[in-house]
C-alpha cells in the first residue's frame, strides 16, 4: 500500500499515520521519480497537498498509475482538480460565477469571496466588501495572470454564525461528521504560511474542526451528493463534503474534496480503521 504524499509531508500526515500503520503503508511523493510505483497493489491519494501547483502534470501521473490501483480513481481526481466540477453537479451550491483570463469581472455589489478554481487550503482567496472592491479585482487579475480562472461567490453571513459543516464519507457511507468555523477574515486575503504549500494559516490552527453531528437536511444533501458522484464515477474510497447554509437556511455545497482531504480521523473513533478496512476493500 502506497499513500501517496508531497514533498513537504514526506513521513505523511496525521491522518495517513493513523491508518497508514494498520496496512503497514508506504509514503511515497507523488512526484519522486526514484520511486517504483508499480510496486505498490494499490496507490491511495492522500497528502499531495501540492498537485495544485502542477495540476496538468498531477493528472498525468494519476493517468500513469491507472485507476485499477489508484485511489480515489483518475476520472474522480480529473473531475475534481478543478472547482468548476460546482457546475455540473445537479445538487443546490453556493452561487458561483466562474471568470477566466480576459472576461469581465462581475460587480462588486455586495460582500463577496474570489479564489482560483485549481488550489487547496484557501491559497489565494480572499474576502472582501463592496468598499474593498479594488482589493478583490486585485486577487482576481493575480489569478489570471497565473492562467487559471477564478471564482467569485457570495460571502454568505450564515457562515460567521454556523461555520461549515464537513461530512466524511468512506466507501460511500457516512463515517463521521465535522464542524469547522470560519476561515476568512473580512477584507483581505487570507494569510499564508510562507512555504511552497503557502496554505492559509487559518487551516492550521488546532481549534478549527471539532466533531459535531449535522443536521438532518445536511446528511440528506451529503449523501445525495456522494450517491451522484457513485454514479458517475463508482463509489469513492472517500469523500468530504463541505456544506453551509444559503440566505434562505438551506444547506448548499460549498466544496466537494475527492483528492486529498483532511480527513480528521482523531476526532472520530473507529474512523482509521474503517478507511484502512476500505483500503483492503477495493
Amino acid at each position: 500500500m502506497a499513500f501517496a504524499t508531497c514533498s513537504e509531508l514526506r513521513d505523511g500526515s496525521p491522518d495517513d499515520h493513523a491508518a497508514g500503520a494498520l496496512l503497514d503503508a508506504d509514503y511515497p511523493v507523488w512526484d519522486d521519480p526514484s520511486v517504483d510505483w508499480d510496486a505498490y497493489d494499490r496507490v491511495i491519494l492522500r497528502s499531495v497537498w501540492d498537485y495544485t501547483l502542477r495540476v496538468h502534470e498531477f493528472l498525468d501521473w494519476c493517468r500513469r498509475i491507472g485507476s485499477e490501483r489508484l485511489r480515489n480513481g483518475v476520472e474522480i481526481a480529473e473531475f475534481n482538480a478543478d472547482k468548476r466540477y460546482l457546475s455540473d453537479l445537479s445538487c443546490p451550491t453556493v452561487p458561483t460565477l466562474f471568470v477566466a483570463p480576459g472576461e469581465r469581472p462581475p460587480d462588486w455589489d455586495r460582500e463577496m469571496v474570489v479564489k482560483p478554481s485549481v488550489s487547496a487550503g484557501a491559497r489565494n482567496t480572499g474576502r472582501f466588501a463592496p468598499e474593498f472592491a479594488p482589493d478583490a479585482q486585485a486577487l482576481l487579475e493575480r489569478i489570471h495572470a497565473s492562467g487559471r480562472t477564478a471564482l467569485v461567490q457570495p460571502y454568505l453571513r450564515s457562515v460567521d454564525e454556523l461555520g461549515e459543516t464537513a461530512l466524511v464519507f468512506i466507501a460511500g457511507q457516512l463515517s463521521h461528521e465535522l464542524h469547522k468555523r470560519p476561515v476568512l477574515a473580512p477584507d483581505e486575503v487570507a494569510p499564508t504560511t510562507e512555504d511552497r504549500l503557502a496554505v492559509a494559516k487559518a487551516m492550521l490552527e488546532a481549534d478549527l474542526v471539532v466533531a459535531r453531528a449535522a443536521r438532518e437536511d445536511e446528511r440528506a444533501l451529503a449523501r445525495a451528493i456522494v450517491a451522484e458522484i457513485s454514479g458517475r464515477f463508482g463509489t469513492p474510497l472517500y469523500a468530504r463534503v463541505d456544506l453551509v447554509r444559503d440566505d434562505e437556511g438551506r444547506p448548499v455545497l460549498l466544496e466537494l474534496e475527492l483528492i486529498e482531504p483532511r480527513l480528521y480521523f482523531a476526532e472520530a473513533s473507529g474512523a482509521a480503521e474503517r478507511f484502512a478496512a476500505a483500503v483492503l476493500a477495493s
